[in-house]
């Protein structure tokens, strides 16, 4: 049986003891966050996609576990665990090869195995399965009875039993996995008379690729017709080729057995283990297909999550509407709602420009927010005409009416209704994307492929890790920020982010991080793990609003005393800190990798890692896809990536796809190597198909 840490260590080419000193500090409750930045020494400096790893394998190493004892407690039970069987299951490795050991003692419905072994027609199957006796049909006449009624009957049950012997042997399953692996091809066929109601999936009415190679969105898509009842999908490889691999492993030269011991085969081949190896790999390459869209889901994600920050200035919000009027509000430099109004600037013009001057001048407003959706163009171009001295930002509106409706929309403004919500998530998304994205599903932000047909349990750790991943790279306003962005910090959760808040609202801006210990329920633990990533701005102890962990303060001190100046004047000079000499201050806690993180935060103490952000405007003559020309050189927005390639709003309320092949002159396996969310981009009209409602456009020119 392998130790946890040795075994992950081999599966992730990791140093043991680099894994070991992780697992150990995901068992005494540590974060990968927080084991990332603050753990350097004891894993060697694993990064925080390494520690991840880490912990998913062992998460499932411990399920493996808990499967081996639970099938050798049965085998025990059952009195047939011997020495050798139970040295195998402690050897095996993986639930597959844990499963196939326990086939032919696993509990079992009645089978037509079961019945013929009931009738006594085992010790024939035996005997047969040899392949040393002759006069095959002779010997089964002598097990003829009551409940078998002819030599026929008596070989067609000693059939059975033998097509469910080779059916269980882990030798003949692993051989037909490599055919499959190596052969298996995907067949899909319409169903009978759905070509029309299935129209959308006529690429894949008569289609077959091998499994090995078919990309994940195509399987998805393929899984999709197949649930909405449109296709029928199977995987299978050359049949003759996988009953000849058993062959090779159960027959035994030119016996008179041969012939009984092949049809057998092919019954068990047809009847059992083909069905079963297919719903194995139905399964295995659909998680493969879900991984590898969750990953270009994580991946966009992150990307958006990090899109960079206005910061904190005074707002001015608008969710354009035609017929409604443009909902706008006022937003403070921490986000509150100051003002609320409906302005119709494409019906009461001047009514509109004099609502917004007053505004500009009555709040000292500092920027514009528009949301992109329905009229957007249009308000901007109003708030353009006026000639304003701030800057104007287009702003995703993608999942602002999930978060309208929301129950956390409901606590934050019981009093308003979903439209002045809606504008102040617009304008909270320019201020600080982040915190504003995290109190959205993920799955409703509409980046990412086929989305709704992964698994949503997958999904949602998948994406839960990149959110808390993003939060605590950028770090925490203590004092500003929502619970719902509280609550993704390192060690904190729903529980703790709530009394964080409400200690805040009782007793006021916390002044340093150790203050964190007096909100209830929030213990030494919770504060180890979450205090290098809030930040206090205008503490009294400036490390409070940097990342350095108040674990090192003591070490920092130490430097500033060495070097005879306060540590506020060790984080504005950039001399006093070329003078540390970093190996004085090594311990066995504190080695040269978390000295030069110290180093490098005491630099730019709480700096934004994020981007800073820059004014855009699309192409004012092209307003709608009729518009489009080909060769049209146009600048637009990435808004979504996908494993097939990138669509790009060029501001016509219809985004248009660059296929990675028009990506890049040259061969671009990820789109992602070329291009980011929300980058600014100039891509060239190749087509548009008013028809399929498409356009395509190309970065190659």
């Amino acid at each position: 049986m392998n130790t946890a840490s040795s075994f992950i260590a081999s599966q992730l080419s990791l140093a043991p003891r680099s894994v070991q000193a992780t697992i150990q500090l995901l068992d005494e409750g540590a974060t990968v966050p927080f084991i990332s930045r603050y753990r350097k020494e004891a894993t060697g400096s694993l990064d925080e996609v390494q520690i991840q790893a880490v912990k998913d394998h062992y998460e499932k190493f411990r399920e493996t576990e808990k499967r081996r004892e639970s099938i050798l407690q049965s085998i025990r039970e059952q009195g047939k665990l011997t020495p050798a069987l139970q040295k195998a299951l402690e050897e095996a490795t993986t639930l597959t090869q844990l499963e196939d050991i326990y086939l032919p003692y696993k509990p079992k419905r009645k089978t037509r195995a079961t019945i013929a072994a009931e009738k006594g027609l085992e010790p024939l199957a035996k005997l047969i399965f040899e392949q040393r006796e002759r006069d095959i049909e002779a010997k089964a006449a002598k097990y003829l009875s009551d409940d078998v009624a002819s030599v026929e009957e008596a070989l067609q049950g000693a059939g059975d039993i033998m097509a469910e012997w080779i059916s269980e042997n882990a030798d003949v399953r692993n051989a037909i996995r490599k055919v499959f692996e190596k052969e298996a091809v995907v067949v899909s066929k319409v169903k009978k008379n759905k070509e029309t109601e299935g129209a959308k999936y006529r690429d894949y009415f008569d289609f077959s690729e091998e499994l090995r190679k078919i990309p994940s969105h195509r399987l998805l898509a393929l899984r999709r017709g197949e649930e909405e009842g449109f296709l029928s999908v199977g995987i299978a490889p050359d049949e003759d080729h996988a009953l000849e691999r058993i062959d090779r492993l159960v027959l035994r030269g030119q016996s008179e057995a041969k012939p009984f011991i092949e049809d057998a085969i092919t019954d068990s081949y047809k009847r059992l283990i083909r069905p079963s190896i297919e719903n194995e790999f139905a399964k295995l390459s659909k998680e493969k297909a879900d991984s590898e869209a969750i990953t270009v889901f994580v991946g966009n994600l992150r990307q958006l999550l990090l899109s960079s920050p206005l910061g904190q200035k005074v707002v001015l919000a608008v969710d354009p509407g035609y017929r409604t009027g443009c909902k706008t509000v006022c937003l403070d430099a921490q986000g509150n709602l100051l003002q609320e109004t409906v302005l119709y600037p494409f019906d009461k013009k001047a009514e509109a420009e004099r609502v917004v001057r007053d505004w500009l001048t009555r709040f000292k407003v500092e920027a514009i927010a528009i949301g992109n959706g329905t009229a957007g163009r249009e308000t901007e171009d109003f708030l353009r005409g006026l000639s304003l001295p701030v800057p104007v930002f287009m702003v995703s509106e993608q999942g602002a009416s999930i978060y309208s409706a929301s129950d956390v929309a409901r606590e934050e403004f019981p009093d308003k209704d979903v439209t002045v919500r809606g504008a102040v998530s617009i304008g909270r998304r320019l201020m600080d994307p982040l915190a504003e994205l995290v109190k959205i599903d993920p799955k409703s932000i509409g980046v990412g492929q086929y989305q709704h047909d992964v698994d949503q349990g997958s999904l949602k750790k998948s994406l839960d890790v990149v959110v808390e991943s993003c939060v605590n790279a950028v770090g925490v306003n203590l004092n500003t920020a929502s619970k719902h962005l509280l609550s993704y910090v390192s060690g904190l959760g729903p529980a703790l982010a709530q009394n964080i808040v409400t200690y805040r609202r009782e007793k006021g801006a916390f002044r340093s991080r150790k203050e964190l210990l007096k909100v209830p329920r929030l213990g030494a633990k919770a504060y180890e793990q979450c205090a290098g990533f809030l930040r206090i701005p205008g503490a009294g102890d400036p490390l409070d609003n940097s990342a350095v962990h108040p674990e090192s303060y003591g070490i920092v001190e130490q430097m500033a005393k060495d070097l005879g100046i306060k540590v506020k004047d060790l984080i504005s000079s950039p001399e006093s800190r070329k003078q540390i000499q970093l190996q004085r201050y090594v311990t066995e806690a504190a080695g040269l990798p978390t000295l030069r993180d110290i180093v490098a935060e005491l630099e730019k103490p709480g700096r934004d890692p994020r981007e800073p952000l820059s004014e855009f405007r699309f192409e004012e003559t092209v307003r709608k896809p009729e518009d489009l020309r080909e060769g049209m050189i146009l600048p637009g927005i990435v808004t979504n990536i996908t494993a097939f390639g990138a669509f790009v709003d060029v501001g016509v309320k219809q985004d248009g796809l660059v296929h990675v092949s028009q990506l890049a002159s040259k061969f671009v396996k990820d789109p992602n190597e070329v291009v980011k969310l929300h980058q600014q981009v100039q891509v060239k009209v190749l087509e548009v198909d008013m028809a399929r409602k498409r356009i395509s456009l190309t970065m190659k020119f």
